[in-house]
């Protein structure tokens, strides 16, 4: 792309950055995740385009490593800032207003990603949805108002989040069918989407990246909707697809991403696919009692725990951080290209 002109570079730079939300490196991808949020909201789209805009404006502005702002590092993050924004407005849409949180939400994202990239590069950890979660706690705590207030934020107004724990009246019965259908949307629970049509799109794109992280994104958000299950979260969780999607981060970072496929490895993805539900369900139920949502702290704080993970057994299977690709493509690396940073045919990817 170096050859091209800016606009046409830009383009690329945004698509590489919408198929980061979903552990993707491909312009076609994000093209796909980015047609999905149209097809199922158009204020949703423009948001994530505003959103994935301002934050790349903003790397280049304060001077962050070209490399990373080519590889869609930089855009991730503020595209998510934008859709939970959209997401948990009550404005409706086509609130232009709006934008203004978004830009300001997405633009802090390219500082707190660099901060936190200067901590956690000393211990080869991703930054990850840090900066994200961060910021989209921030904005709901300065706009919300006391539980039991008769009037919202007179500019921002929002959703307050409900606990899954909460007890629904009469909810003693599943529905099998909106069961399976949550566990598809909570693939396109990542982007904040909630609509089947969009979220199985989303899943395609996965699959047009790498047809194993597709395998364990719809693996991992069937745990996560099992772990709800269990914990008899209320219904609209299971069948909206809330209970499944950290899950399914979870299980996509470990399962081929940042380690090598086995049936080691596997076994771990499923561990931390587990390990994420059940502290989504946690954070959850302390966060909602402020109404603000758990977000994607849980997968975010579990699979950062797994990738710290010592021993010669799982040592062996751990890939750098500069030297993460697809999952089909790092089962063809071995070791030692990794650790003499053979890089010629490969591309760094972050979560």
């Amino acid at each position: 792309m170096e050859d091209k002109v800016f606009p046409v570079q830009l383009v690329v730079w945004s698509l590489r950055s919408v198929s980061r939300v979903i552990l993707a490196n491909n312009p076609v991808s994000g093209a796909l995740a980015l047609a999905a949020l149209y097809w199922a909201s158009p204020w949703q789209g423009v948001l994530g385009t505003v959103g994935v805009l301002a934050s790349t404006f903003t790397a280049l502005i304060i001077g962050q490593d070209s490399a990373a702002v080519t590889a869609g590092l930089h855009g991730f993050n503020g595209m998510l800032v934008a859709l939970l924004i959209g997401a948990f407005s009550a404005a409706g849409d086509w609130f232009w207003w709006l934008l203004l949180p978004v830009c300001v939400g997405a633009a802090a994202c390219p500082f707190l990603f660099s901060a936190m990239g200067s901590v956690l590069d000393r211990w080869d950890l991703p930054v990850s949805v840090y900066p994200f979660n961060t910021v989209i706690t921030l904005y709901l705590l300065c706009t919300s108002t006391p539980p039991g207030a008769l009037q919202q934020h007179p500019y921002y107004p929002h959703h307050l989040a409900t606990p899954p724990g909460a007890v629904e009246v009469n909810a003693t019965q599943l529905d099998a069918v909106q069961v399976l259908r949550g566990i598809a949307l909570g693939v396109g629970q990542i982007y904040a989407c909630g609509a089947l049509g969009p979220s199985l799109l989303i899943l395609a794109s996965v699959v047009l990246y790498s047809p194993l992280l597709a395998v364990h994104a719809v693996l991992g958000s069937a745990i996560g909707t099992l772990a709800g299950v269990s914990m008899c979260v209320r219904a609209s969780s299971l069948y909206e697809g809330l209970s499944g999607f950290n899950g399914a981060l979870g299980c996509m970072a470990v399962g081929g991403l940042f380690y090598t496929f086995s049936w080691k490895t596997h076994l771990l993805a499923i561990t931390t696919a587990f390990f994420s539900a059940y502290v989504d369900i946690a954070l959850s139920n302390l966060m909602g009692t402020l109404g603000l949502p758990a977000c994607s702290w849980a997968a975010t704080l579990v699979f950062t725990v797994m990738l710290l993970l010592n021993g010669q057994t799982l040592a062996a299977y751990r890939i750098p951080i500069g030297q993460v690709m697809a999952p089909e493509h790092n089962l063809r690396a071995s070791r030692s290209q990794w650790e003499a940073g053979n890089t010629s045919d490969r591309e760094s990817t972050d979560v």
